[in-house]
């Protein structure tokens, strides 16, 4: 078995802006609209991940899921591919934010999604935002938003390439502009905007709100979180996902940690090489299926190394 690629899905959104271009050299589908993610790794209804490698190529990711799961993927039971894996470019801050946690998600109609994030590239003076300052309460933000300066209130956070912060549901929090993230994520879509700048959406229309659901996901005991510290190797770990950084020398390899078991590998820096030759650059995402060969770093490499518990 060789890695599995895809077609990414680009998706243009108001607070996009074109470094998939610049960094990675990326042909967008329009020349001058912002394109504000790039989903790599994709199994939902309405964004289909298709497949550009040799092995299945045509076929979506909910295919090989259907009907290659243990051969594939492993003995996972999940009606689909449980993760979401997306590049962000943020050319100006996204709105203020949360996802619906398990115990809150089915009955605001929407799915909880519990995500990390990696920086993959940050501006001078970049920021994330996160969390309550302290002394925050939630009177102090409900008054906030009628005011509409709902963000004096909100955590900041200024990181740099290579810092790595988990992002739980209920965690209010926006990438602010000059950022680019790798985000794995629960298979979900589902996010209430609390506050979005009071700014025009592409259609030149206020963009929704959801403030009433919002509310009753935000965890205000959230005060002032910073970036992860990583564990030996783990950058992230919950029931969803685990998600581990390495550096490889040039002739060093990395294969499944678990051969019975898929992975997915991003490539940070450098170049991999599999055993037909095909190169794997910064930007690129694949699938390493059970059986896999190891790949081979061509140089010095930085990789993130993502694996599912059953």
């Amino acid at each position: 078995m060789t890695p599995i690629t895809f077609t990414p899905i680009y998706q243009q959104r108001v607070w996009g802006g074109r470094k998939l271009e610049t960094i990675y050299q990326r042909q967008l589908p329009d020349t001058d609209q912002p394109y504000g993610e790039s989903w790599e790794i994709s199994d939902r209804s309405e964004a289909q991940s298709i497949v550009t490698s040799s092995n299945f190529e045509g076929q979506t990711l909910h295919e090989l899921w259907k009907n290659h799961r243990k051969e594939l993927f492993g003995g996972y039971h999940s009606e689909r591919f449980p993760l979401l894996v997306k590049i962000l470019d943020a050319q100006t801050d996204l709105s203020i934010q949360v996802h619906p946690p398990q115990h809150l998600a089915s009955a605001l109609n929407g799915k909880p999604k519990t995500e990390m994030w990696y920086i993959a590239h940050a501006e001078p003076n970049a920021a994330i935002y996160f969390g309550f300052k302290q002394g925050t309460t939630k009177e102090d933000f409900e008054a906030a938003l009628k005011n509409g300066d709902p963000e004096k209130f909100v955590h900041t956070i200024y990181p740099k390439a290579g810092d790595s912060i988990h992002i739980p549901s209920g965690r209010l929090h926006a990438i602010g502009a000059g950022i680019v993230i790798y985000e794995i994520q629960q298979n979900s879509d589902t996010t209430y905007r609390v506050f979005d700048w009071n700014r025009l959406g592409l259609d030149g229309k206020p963009r929704e709100l959801h403030i009433e659901e919002s509310m009753k996901c935000i965890d205000f005991d959230d005060i002032e979180p910073e970036m992860d510290n990583p564990d030996g190797s783990t950058l992230a770990e919950c029931p969803y996902y685990k998600v581990d950084h390495f550096k490889l020398q040039s002739g060093d390899t990395i294969a499944n940690p678990e051969p019975e078991k898929f992975s997915i590998l991003t490539i940070i820096e450098g170049s991999l090489v599999d055993c037909e030759n095909s190169t794997y650059s910064a930007g690129d995402f694949v699938i390493l299926p059970v059986g896999a060969t190891a790949l081979s770093a061509t140089c010095d490499a930085k990789v993130l190394q993502t694996t599912v518990p059953n």
